[in-house]
């Protein structure tokens, strides 16, 4: 699958299919840290990602006044 990784910007191929908290324990991020999208659908942590999948992984920003 192609993983598109934000900040820092990285491209990868990793092998599919893997469940989304496979692949964040693959690449050594913490999954509270992160959004997995696929499209313009959110994919849960327990989701299976299919090797044909794009997907990015995006860090949660919070913020607020």
């Amino acid at each position: 699958m192609k993983v598109l990784l934000r900040n820092p910007r990285r491209d990868l191929e990793i092998e599919g299919p893997k469940r989304v908290s496979a692949l964040l324990s693959e690449l050594g991020v913490r999954r509270e840290s992160v959004l997995v999208i696929r499209g313009d659908t959110l994919v849960p942590h327990d989701g299976l990602l299919q090797d044909d999948d794009q997907v990015e992984i995006r860090p949660v920003i919070s913020g607020g006044a």
